[in-house]
């Protein structure tokens, strides 16, 4: 069904001649949910699931049409994510995004160029009943299970689904991610992470 509304709406673009002029972004907002019994395998090998910062609940495919611009057929394994919206969007459009932006724009990549982005950190949390953390420095992802426990980490070059967790056999890369959690998130007082976590070691009573 989803791929037939699309389609409907890709010939209305056609239609409308409005093609050439037009690009168009189809992505998922967060992993998918649990496997459906032996059917739907929705994330395939990545672990977890919507609502976790595995792989499962992060990593999404985008695909983007541009007739003339976007390269046909074309792939990309550049990783990038929601921060890079408003920038890229800015871009596309022709005007300055505001300032001290998390993301950057990846129109350079869209167009097919060079756009090497592997030495920025791309961080998430989830707050829902428990403060997790995850972050992406180069193919290094770190997780956190719960304020202040220590950091998993995962080599996702060699281990996509996330299974060994390579933290101890590699200090110094915990250490670099440790220094940017210190600066990475701004507290606020729509999602008091203290409260959240009381309200968890209350929950465990």
């Amino acid at each position: 069904r989803m791929d037939a509304d699309v389609g409907r709406i890709l010939a209305v673009v056609d239609e409308l001649k409005l093609r050439d002029n037009t690009i168009v972004f189809f992505c998922s907002d967060n992993g998918g949910p649990a496997p459906f019994g032996e059917t739907f395998h929705t994330n395939g090998v990545l672990r977890g699931k919507k609502g976790q910062v595995y792989e499962g609940g992060l990593r999404v495919p985008m695909i983007a049409r541009w007739p003339g611009h976007v390269p046909a057929g074309a792939t990309s394994d550049v990783p990038w994510y929601f921060a890079d919206i408003l920038p890229t969007f800015a871009e596309l459009a022709g005007v300055k995004p505001p300032a001290n932006l998390d993301g950057v724009s990846i129109v350079p990549t869209l167009l097919g160029k060079e756009q090497n982005l592997a030495d920025r950190f791309l961080y998430w949390e989830q707050t829902g009943g428990r403060f997790d953390q995850a972050v992406r420095w180069h193919n290094w992802k770190a997780v956190r299970l719960g304020k202040d426990k220590p950091l998993e980490l995962y080599n996702l070059a060699t281990d996509p689904s996330e299974t060994k967790n390579v933290a101890a056999a590699n200090p110094a890369v915990v250490r670099r991610i440790e220094e940017y959690l210190k600066t990475a998130r701004t507290d606020s007082d729509d999602w008091p992470v203290d409260d959240r976590v009381s309200a968890e070691k209350a929950d465990r009573g």
